[in-house]
């Protein structure tokens, strides 16, 4: 009873579900230690095949008082609904989190999906944006 209410209150659990297992695919294909780009493209070609709408290198200004004052890039938006953010990192620090933070509440998107790509394999975190 318990794991169906956890269920319903996950934000976008199939889309995550099929996000997650691109990158499994991907990671299973290629291995580790190669460069971010690599990753990004493989997983592109993986999302396309899986029949996911997605954006790539998106750009999301940062703007204040009409100006715009910053540019950041993210890796991923899919279907205008979660975020994606790949590393090529042993582990994930605080300015990992931060930054995907950051794109959240600039963009206004409520789930990030915060991936990488380590020795041991895929791993990575969901992050909710609680301004949304």
């Amino acid at each position: 009873m318990r794991i169906k209410k956890l269920t319903k209150e996950l934000v976008f659990p199939g889309l995550s579900y099929k996000i997650i297992g691109a990158s499994f695919k991907v990671f299973n294909e290629l291995g580790w230690g190669l460069p971010e780009k690599d990753y990004q493209n493989a997983l592109s070609k993986e999302l396309k095949e899986a029949e996911i709408n997605f954006k790539q290198e998106v750009y999301i200004p940062l703007q204040y008082k009409s100006l715009n004052i910053g540019r950041y890039f993210a890796d991923f938006i899919i279907e205008d609904k979660v975020l994606l953010e790949l590393k090529v990192v042993p582990k994930l620090g605080y300015t990992h989190s931060k930054q995907i933070l950051t794109y959240l509440r600039i963009s206004g998107i409520k789930l990030g999906i915060l991936l990488y790509f380590t020795k041991e394999g895929v791993k990575y975190r969901r992050i909710l944006n609680s301004k949304v």
